[in-house]
């Protein structure tokens, strides 16, 4: 944040907020000017920018379609979950739940997903509990005991990613679902991580979807030339895509380009 930061005092802002926030969800426009009432030497960007970080909050829904609502309101996580959070719990059913989703993985892996540090401790842990394995580089991988484990051949469907998607992200060596001479193409200047799709169990390109008045069109961008099932196969998905995200279009249709 750089000088915006000056005066800001991360012991005392989130107590704050976290009151105004348990009154009624607010927006973040409402909320840095409440808290520059009560910190008027502060900039007001950098109170925000505290309480994004440092307070763990849900967004409420609205009923926009798909995407950011146009004016979001934030309450405190724990409000709207029902549950209380534990500060210092120890983070064992997190590393459970990253490896159900994206395991085997090793400790870097999960590190890298979850920006903890000192994993390490918590995997060994749980060893007794976990099954593990070897990658071909002696890498050591960890999985649930009764996770899913297809065989090598069986064949990977056809899938379309959202943006942000952790399946890009989730791992330390992403080698294992994109080519890193891919990887610069994710993300944007910005560092928003564009939507790809997967074929093979690859990461072989980007797409977006473009709305007109009649006609709903998803747009596939791949990274080298795809052969005729993978045309079909994505076509079929990106279709049925546009059928549940457009139900209202009275067109749907897939471009590939070249």
């Amino acid at each position: 944040m750089g000088d915006r930061a000056a005066g800001l005092d991360t012991d005392r802002v989130p107590p704050v907020a976290r009151e105004l926030l348990a009154e009624r969800p607010r927006t973040f426009t409402e909320l840095r000017n409440l808290l520059q009432e009560r910190f008027p030497d502060v900039d007001e960007r950098a109170l925000g920018f505290a309480v994004r970080m440092l307070l763990p909050l849900a967004m409420v829904p609205t009923r926009d379609r798909w995407g950011f609502p146009r004016t979001a309101e934030f309450t405190l996580a724990e409000e709207w979950t029902g549950v209380a959070l534990r500060p210092g719990a120890e983070p064992d059913g997190l590393v459970l739940r990253y490896l159900a989703a994206f395991g085997p993985a090793s400790v870097a892996d999960a590190q890298t997903w979850s920006g903890l540090r000192g994993l390490g401790e918590v995997f060994e842990r749980l060893r007794p509990v976990l099954r593990t394995f070897r990658d071909e580089n002696g890498r050591e991988l960890f999985d649930l005991p009764d996770a899913p484990r297809p065989d090598p051949d069986t064949p990977a469907p056809a899938r379309l990613l959202p943006e942000f998607d952790s399946l890009v992200l989730a791992h330390a060596d992403r080698s294992r679902i994109v080519a890193d001479t891919h990887r610069p193409a994710l993300t944007t200047r910005n560092l928003r991580v564009r939507a790809t799709f997967l074929w093979d169990g690859f990461v072989a390109g980007l797409w977006e979807t473009e709305r007109g008045r009649r006609a709903a069109t998803l747009r596939l961008r791949p990274f080298a030339p795809l052969d005729g099932d993978a045309v079909a196969a994505l076509t079929a998905e990106g279709e049925a895509l546009l059928r549940f995200a457009e139900p209202d279009a009275a067109e749907h249709g897939v471009v590939v380009e070249d």
